[in-house]
Formats: C-alpha cells, structure tokens, sequence
C-alpha cells in the first residue's frame, strides 16, 4: 500500500464523516474489549478481531438499502455492528449466555439476525461464499430487487468452491457483490507466498463477472464502490467483484502470535493508513469537529462498549434444556 498523504478537505458531509468515525470507532473499541475479554477466559473457543479493517464495511453498508443481505466468515464482529445489530447481543453471544444473538450456543462463528439480514459468521473457509449466492438467487426469483453482499478473505479466494459460485452466480446473473477483504496475510501466509496471481478480481474475468480492487482503508473509496457495485446489480448486470485492499493489526485469530510479519510493519500501517485516523484528520482539516469534540465521542463509544461487556458477564448461561431447541427448521411458511 503506498503511503497515504496529509488529508484535504473533502467534499463528503460533516454528518456523514461523523458517521463513519462513530461506527468505525464503535468497531475497534469493541474489538479491543473482546480481546480483553478473551485474555481473561470470558471468550472461549476462537476470537478473530477486525482491528484495522473497519473501514471495509462501513464504507459497503453505506451503500446498502433495506433488505439487503450480508453473509460472512469467522471474522464477523465489525459485519454484526455495522449492519445495527446490538453490542450487547454480539458480546453476550462471545461470552456463551443466554442473552446473545444465538442464544448463547453459537459464539463467535454463528451468531444470526433475521431482522438485519444478516446470516452469518461461517467458520468453513469460503463455505459462506456458495450460500451467498443462494441468498441472492432467491431475490432474484422474488424479483424484490434486494443485493447480497459476500464477505470472505484473500485466503478463501483460492477455494474451488468460489471459482464454481463465481460460474453459477454470472450464468445466473445474480444480483450479489463478491467482496473480498484482502488483508494480505489469510490465516499467516502472505499473499505473494501462497498464490501466484495476486490480482484477485481479475479472476472475474474468465467468468465475464465486472470488478475491480479498492483501498480498503479508506471508508470514502470503499463506500464509492460499493455504490458503484450495486447499481451494477440493481440493474440486472449479474455479480460484481470488489477486492478491497485492507489490513488487520491483529494476528489471524487471538491465539495467533503474527511472528510472520514484523512489528515495525504493523506500526508503519497504522501510522500511515489508519482508517480511522484518516476520517479524523479529514474531520479536523475540514473543521468539522474539535479535538474535544472527538475525545466525547470516543467517551461515548467506551461507554457503549462497556455497557455491552457489563450486560454479557451479567447475562446467564443457557440454560441444559436449550441443548434441545433450534435443531430444526420451522416447518411453517415464512415470508423470505
């Protein structure tokens, strides 16, 4: 990634500049308090974080309209947050009670909201990527004009099952973005080490599938070509590829300790690139907030944040009997 220049004033709103901050800082605050979480045994099984990647999904659901779907991997916190879910539901679910999103029984990897379209954390590498398409098959058939979003990383890039979902959704022309969060390491191998053609929308191609590569770490580019991909699918063109070029500062899991890459590597990136620092300059520079101004902000989103930790440890347990609920479908015809 080259080095990010010293922001000019840019013509996006204060309203909207603010926005992105808040829910971007919502993102990072709440990621750090579920790695201390997880240090302190409250978070069992596996932790992926999104530090650093905030801005690759807050820029796409600001191009999102109501009824849009979004489908995910393992690192699913920040997709849960931006899409509205609530902070206390996403922690109570990390944390195994009762008052998370799955009810305590699915942790980080399976947490669900029919309300907000939102279907999932996957922990199979790339296993989300042919449901993706599913969901959009069925808008397609309902003609309801809805988009779904695809969420999965430059390692799930080379699973067959993807270059199969990229031949059925063009033959098909779904209306679904393929978003790949290129964070250049997958699980800890870099990009150029594990693969021979790094451009990975350029692979579209050989299916006649339109795309294209993003920064990812800048939430106004990201949010432009999102725009951009779903009028491309709004319009009946069929799929889109959007590879955003993003980072994480943490290693691939919270049991990774990232020896792969250095420190001075990770500390260039967030001195340099930081997502969120850039919107804070851009805020800054433009004179739409005061240093003062952003300290209350980051206050407040501590206090969410804090609030939402406070209610998962107060939360039970599931309760023996739940072992024996939500195994089945309900057979009883619901409106997609």
């Amino acid at each position: 990634m080259a080095t990010r220049k010293t922001p000019q004033k840019s013509n996006t709103s204060k309203e909207e500049l603010l926005t992105f901050y808040r829910e971007m800082l919502l993102i990072r605050r709440f990621e750090e308090k579920a790695g201390q979480l997880y240090g302190m045994g409250l978070i069992g099984g596996f932790c992926h974080l999104y530090i650093g990647q905030e801005a690759v999904v807050v820029g796409l659901e600001a191009a999102t309209e109501e009824g849009d779907k979004r489908i995910t991997s393992y690192r699913d916190h920040g997709h849960m947050l931006a899409c509205g879910m609530d902070p206390k539901g996403v922690m109570a679910e990390l944390t195994g009670r009762e008052g998370g999103y799955s009810k305590g029984k699915g942790g980080s990897m399976h947490m669900f909201s029919k309300e907000k379209h939102f279907y999932g954390g996957h922990g199979i590498v790339g296993a989300q990527v042919p449901i993706g398409a599913g969901l959009a098959f069925a808008d397609k058939y309902q003609e309801n004009g809805r988009v779904t979003f695809v969420y999965f990383g430059d390692g799930a890039a080379n699973q067959g099952q993807v270059a199969e979902t990229y031949n059925m959704a063009e033959l098909w022309d779904l209306p679904v973005i393929f978003v790949i969060e290129n964070n250049q390491y997958a699980m800890g191998t870099a990009v150029k080490r594990a693969t021979k053609s790094p451009d990975f929308w350029e692979r579209g191609a050989a299916y006649g599938i339109a795309g294209e590569a993003v920064d990812g770490m800048d939430v106004l580019a990201v949010k432009a070509a999102g725009e951009k991909a779903v009028a491309h699918c709004r319009a009946g063109k069929g799929p889109y590829i959007l590879e955003i070029m993003t980072y994480r500062y943490r290693g691939h899991s919270m049991s990774d300790p990232a020896k792969y890459r250095s420190r001075e590597e990770v500390q260039k990136i967030r001195e340099e690139r930081d997502a969120i620092e850039h919107v804070r300059e851009l805020l800054l520079t433009g004179k739409h907030a005061t240093e003062d101004e952003l300290k209350e902000i980051d206050k407040q989103i501590k206090a969410v944040v804090n609030e939402a930790a406070e209610f998962a440890k107060e939360s039970p347990e599931p309760a023996l009997d739940e072992l024996w609920t939500d195994i089945y479908a309900d057979t009883a015809p619901q409106n997609a």
